[in-house]
């Protein structure tokens, strides 16, 4: 699989790993479900809380593919009608991504009076992922535009894996240096460049498609 996926995939897993890498560092619920845990019950819970936002995107990804590989069977008129709609949903988030302002640092740092263990540290990251609807439309507009139907599932699931993977080690990494001043500062202070980055991308990706479907 990995020779396949050097030799004819690379350049879709390298848009999938950018348009990923840069929704990821973008601070959303996510990073502010992981700073709340870190600063209010420590760098394990936030830790635990990491693994369970990873997780979650295997079930964006689990959706996103088998519903786009039922349209493309059965119904290549509304797949394509849904690519067309993944571009503009993605042109949309970009422009609302370039206009993103700086935002202030929040405290979380106050002494909570929640009880925290690891099996709710867990579905607290599960389900703030899972349920977050930008989450859900993202995934399905990144696999409409990007993916190739000719895609094998095998490869598909190595995204998947790796996604998770990426998610979870980010956000692990982030538990770790979140109890700092200066870093919830640096946040607050580039947080919104990330996001304009991301803008530009996504925007370009969205171009791509519509270009790609029409041309």
């Amino acid at each position: 699989m990995f020779e396949e996926l050097i030799s004819h995939y690379w350049q879709e897993f390298l848009l999938i790993v950018s348009a990923h890498a840069l929704a990821v560092a973008s601070p959303g619920p996510d990073f502010a479900i992981v700073m709340r845990q870190s600063l209010s019950f420590g760098r394990k819970f936030a830790v635990i809380t990491s693994i369970g936002i990873g997780l979650a995107i295997l079930v964006h990804v689990a959706y996103a593919v088998l519903g786009i590989g039922f349209l493309i069977k059965n119904t290549p008129w509304l797949f394509k009608t849904i690519q067309i709609l993944g571009a503009l949903y993605l042109a949309y988030i970009g422009f609302q991504a370039i206009r993103s302002t700086k935002k202030e640092a929040q405290d979380y740092s106050r002494g909570s009076q929640e009880v925290m263990t690891n099996g709710k540290a867990f579905r607290q990251g599960f389900m703030t992922n899972v349920l977050n609807p930008k989450a859900t439309v993202f995934f399905l507009s990144l696999f409409t535009t990007i993916v190739s139907a000719t895609t094998p599932v095998s490869i598909l699931t190595f995204y998947g894996l790796w996604m998770a993977f990426a998610t979870a080690c980010w956000f692990a990494f982030l538990s770790f240096i979140l109890g700092s001043k200066s870093v919830r500062q640096f946040f607050a202070n580039f947080g919104h460049w990330i996001d304009r980055i991301l803008g530009v991308f996504l925007i370009g990706l969205a171009l791509l498609l519509v270009f790609a479907t029409f041309g």
